[in-house]
């Protein structure tokens, strides 16, 4: 067998394609790991057109992950402090069954809590809002994604009228000036800046300024890096926008014709002169100037950020104030120009076009919106009124309903809250009072299992056949080439036999994932990301596409074509189109047509330092591991390139208190403390110290950067600034002590 599968890489947002072979093939060595095991061989797919062929180290190892310490069977206990004992998938869904019924007719449906991830394929998002949030009548529906992506989506709907990037990776080879802000790009999404670097060495004229108080490997490459203060990226931004207006880079007509709002920003940046910006964010006026003249004579501007601007207590209003000068200038909907957020998870943009958030329904729907609930109960065939007005529980909400006694169910997914969660310590404590916690994940062990009642093994990559979206808006159909190990099950499929077991056969009625999206795509019709064209056989024969992607003659819309409450069908004009770039014909989804700027004064760190606690921790991916090391740190390559977690200070700030390269520090917050190896270098800014966030207790001891962090969020898309929190440093040694951390292979 020497077949050819083609797929998608799990991992970050980029959405590389991959192709897979099997472990042996006529004429060649079987291929293996490092301890003999036979694996499937993984390349990048050159047809693929978002990665080109190019892969980085996660996605070239992945299939190293697949048989490593993964779940086989349900397993469940009555009691944490029992061991877990092996039971039938009968008896696992009974159990779930009958819980779920139990909380739902005594506490009620709001009892009822689901926290899903950006790891699932669409279809898996899909059946999870069809049975929590219809069939169930839940919106306690939240994925990672809060953590992630959450205040870019609200920023998008905020000035745009809809979620959506508006750009496409094409326009990182035809942008001017490259303005990239809390964003470790070649780290953290590795192929998309091995496009934007190559491009920038190739065209000296080509400008890239970086925004990060770390001198990253991104920063390294820039024509400018701006090391502002954590905290002050909206006084930036908002110092550029008064340079741009003072020396007149302002696109006037498109201002006057295609957006509103502009004189209260006005009002705003005049606040903002040069010398003020420059003292609050610890730059020089000259940089300053260098970075709005940079973004002022480019004729395109392209925008990229990801968690160093969504993770804060500002996070839409940062990313509105992006928005706002790509607005001034007229920089949108045309090639190499655009505010692109670079998603976090491999479908997080999945998530958000099937309602995969608690505020959100599918096909790019908003719960509180009386007229998007009508459509969707009426194409699930509902009661009217089924769908709760109401935005269901955050992910952090659901830790504050476990710590005050109105979650009575807690069903997590494919995500690992016992390391990933902000204020660590609260959330164990939290998970610790659940009445019922289900706990569904290809891996045993996870930080996470040890807070579960029930055990549920899930089928992984290229175990299932799915669907996922990158950020660049590219559905990709992910085939599968390997049947699940021993009892795992795809997501859905669980889903969907919940569903089933509870009475809702008709509604779950699926044959397969084919199936399932079929029937999701229907409720993209006329909606801003929609699908209709698009489907399992479409994309085997035609490769990924972008959305917009309607079906040819389907102007008039199907989605609640029979409830008296649904909208009129959009106007032919305003329907969307086939295209790379969104807003092309600068019309937005907005009821006025225009887009809004947002005028915010900058409100700084939600916890700034202060003399106890003296230093900003920030806290970020690195270039080999993913999130909480589910997967990576089970592939030894990945292991030996980033062997232990450590600590970054500025040599100013080691000097004043003694700490010497590689010592240990205890770091301490206001609600947690961990330690690490010091690591003494430049490429951090005085006064901030940096923690890469994926060593959970089965990696490392006491190293969480989560122990550190606290839980305010920005009050539009309530992500957690995970990005900054006030620490002191206290050193305590200098014996560093490593540890290999062997994880026993697993009999379950």
């Amino acid at each position: 067998m020497t077949e050819v599968t083609k797929t998608l890489c799990p991992y970050c947002g980029v959405g590389c394609g991959l192709e897979v072979t099997p472990p042996a093939q006529l004429g060649k060595a079987t291929n293996r790991d490092t301890q003999g095991n036979p694996t499937w061989r993984v390349r990048g797919d050159k047809a693929h057109p978002s990665s080109q062929g190019m892969v980085c180290v996660k996605g070239a190892t992945i299939a190293e992950s697949l048989d490593k310490n993964r779940l086989h069977y349900p397993m469940v206990r009555d009691s944490l402090d029992q061991e877990f004992r092996r039971v039938s998938w009968d008896e696992a869904f009974d159990l779930i069954t009958k819980r779920i019924q139990t909380v739902r007719f005594t506490q009620g449906p709001e009892a009822l809590c689901m926290y899903g991830s950006g790891q699932f394929q669409t279809e898996d998002y899909y059946i999870a809002q069809k049975l929590m949030k219809g069939c169930l009548g839940s919106n306690n529906f939240d994925a990672n994604s809060r953590l992630c992506m959450s205040s870019a989506v609200s920023g998008y709907i905020q000035s745009f009228g809809s979620d959506g990037p508006p750009c496409c990776y094409e326009d990182l080879e035809l942008t001017d000036c490259a303005f990239l802000i809390g964003t470790n790009t070649a780290e953290c999404h590795p192929i998309v800046f091995n496009r934007l670097e190559k491009y920038h060495k190739k065209n000296r004229k080509v400008k890239m300024i970086v925004v990060d108080p770390r001198r990253t490997p991104t920063a390294e490459a820039a024509d400018l890096h701006l090391a502002i203060r954590p905290g002050t990226d909206i006084d930036l931004l908002n110092g550029i926008a008064h340079l741009l207006m003072r020396w007149n880079y302002i696109d006037t007509m498109f201002i006057d014709d295609c957006t509103s709002n502009f004189s209260e920003y006005a009002e705003v940046i005049r606040h903002y002169p040069p010398e003020v910006v420059a003292r609050e964010c610890g730059i020089s006026i000259e940089d300053l100037e260098t970075a709005a003249r940079y973004w002022g004579e480019s004729q395109r501007v392209l925008s990229l950020w990801s968690m160093g601007v969504n993770q804060s207590s500002e996070g839409t209003a940062k990313v509105r104030t992006i928005i706002n000068l790509h607005l001034m200038t007229g920089q949108i909907g045309k090639p190499g120009a655009g505010p692109f957020s670079l998603t976090g998870q491999p479908n997080a943009m999945g998530g958000r076009e099937a309602g995969g958030l608690a505020h959100l329904l599918p096909g790019y729907r908003l719960v509180k919106n009386p007229q998007h609930r009508a459509e969707v109960e009426d194409f699930w065939k509902l009661k009217p009124g089924q769908i709760s007005p109401n935005p269901g529980l955050t992910a952090w909400d659901m830790i504050t309903g476990l710590e005050n006694g109105t979650v009575e169910l807690l069903w997590i997914a494919a995500t690992n809250p016992a390391v990933s969660m902000p204020d660590l310590e609260r959330t164990k404590k939290a998970l610790l009072r659940s009445p019922f916690t289900i706990y569904q994940d290809a891996y045993y062990p996870t930080e996470t299992t040890a807070y579960a009642h029930v055990l549920l093994p899930a089928a992984q990559w290229g175990e299932k056949t799915g669907i996922m979206t990158n950020s660049e808006r590219r559905v990709t159909l992910c085939q599968a080439f390997r049947q699940p190990p021993r009892e795992a099950k795809a997501d859905w499929e669980i889903f969907a036999e919940v569903g089933r077991r509870l009475g809702f056969v008709k509604e779950f009625a699926f044959a397969n994932s084919a199936e399932v999206y079929a029937e999701f795509v229907k409720l993209t019709r006329n909606r801003p990301c929609d699908m209709t064209g698009i489907s399992h056989e479409q994309l085997q024969a035609k490769g990924p596409t972008q959305w917009p992607y309607p079906k040819i003659g389907s102007e008039q819309s199907e989605v609640g074509s029979s409830n008296e409450t649904s909208s009129s069908p959009t106007p032919h004009s305003l329907l969307p189109t086939p295209s790379k770039r969104l807003y092309t014909d600068l019309r937005f989804h907005t009821p006025d047509g225009r887009a809004r700027f947002g005028a915010y004064y900058s409100r700084g760190l939600a916890e700034p330092p202060d003399p106890n606690y003296p230093f900003v921790l920030t806290t970020g991916r690195l270039y080999g591991h993913w999130h909480t090391q589910t997967r990576t740190g089970r592939i030894d390559k990945i292991r030996q390139m980033h062997p232990e977690p450590f600590i970054e200070i500025h040599p100013r700030d080691a000097a004043k208190l003694g700490i010497a390269d590689h010592q240990l520090v205890e770091v301490r917050s206001r609600r947690g403390k961990a330690k690490f190896p010091a690591k003494v270098t430049k490429a951090i800014a005085p006064g901030t110290v940096f923690v890469p966030m994926h060593w959970g207790a089965l990696w490392a001891n006491n190293a969480e950067a989560n122990a550190l962090t606290h839980p305010e969020s920005c009050p539009d898309s309530l992500q957690p600034e995970l990005k900054a929190c006030a620490v002191q440093l206290i050193p305590i040694s200098l014996e560093v002590k490593v540890k290999n951390y062997q994880l026993q292979s697993s009999q379950w």
